[in-house]
Order: structure tokens, then sequence, then C-alpha cells
């Protein structure tokens, strides 16, 4: 059992990306599919699908569901689109960021996934509607 979802998601998507792989395979959680989706508008990945696979045939109610991510690489296949890829607020330590702490990260080319009141959005998207909120991690 995974103690931090999200922290291993990360992990994962970083490992893959380093080893210049297709495709990565993560736990199901609302709260990764919620990043994924950030990551997914912003051009960091190429892809998400949820995949649900049935425990046993004969009892439906156990499914176990995973993620599929498609990563995304430049046009000759060398580089990822990811260069670091790191997880902010843990579960030892949660971080807060105000709305003015939330302006610019790595001069607009990198973003911070942040959860608010509004949803799990982007650092520009959270200054625009002028909310804070936990810092779960940062990309660019």
């Amino acid at each position: 059992m995974v103690n931090d979802i999200i922290a291993d998601s990360l992990t994962r998507i970083r490992n893959a990306s380093m080893r210049r792989l297709e495709y990565t395979t993560l736990y199901y959680a609302k709260i990764v599919v919620s990043i994924l989706e950030v990551f997914k508008a912003r051009g960091f990945i190429a892809d998400y699908k949820v995949i649900d696979k049935n425990k046993s045939a004969e009892n439906n109610k156990s499914s176990i569901k995973t993620i599929k991510v498609i990563l995304k690489y430049d046009d000759d296949k060398n580089e990822s689109v990811i260069n670091e890829i790191k997880r902010i607020s843990k579960p030892g330590r949660r971080v807060y960021y105000s709305r003015n702490e939330l302006k610019r990260f790595k001069n607009g080319y990198g973003l911070i996934v942040v959860s608010t009141s509004k949803g799990v959005i982007s650092n520009e998207d959270a200054y625009s509607a002028n909310v804070g909120g936990e810092a779960l991690c940062s990309i660019w």
C-alpha cells in the first residue's frame, strides 16, 4: 500500500520520462486524475486514460482501476518535455500559498499545481481566480 499516492505517481512519471518510455501506469485516485488533467492542459503529457480491471468475473463490485499516462517528448524523441517534477506538500509537512505567492513559477515556463476551494488548478489559474491553497507539486 502506498502512503503518498501523489508522490508515487510523480516518481513513476519522472522515472518513465528519464528512461524515454512511451507510457507509464499509475494507481488510480481522483486527486491524481485532477493533477494529470492540469498536466495535459499545459502540454506536459500527451494524454491519460483510466483503465478499469475487474478482480473477478463473478464479483463486479470490486475492481482495480489504473491510469495509463502517455508521455510527451520533443520532435526528435530525444528529450522529455518534463525537465523536473517535484512534490511540494507532503503528508508530514503541508505547504500553503496565498494568491500573491502563486504569481509566477520558473519565469512562466513551469507551473505549480494547487488544490484550492475551486478544485485542483494551476498557479496561474489560482492567481486569476484570486484564491490560494495547498501546493501539491511543481513541474517544468
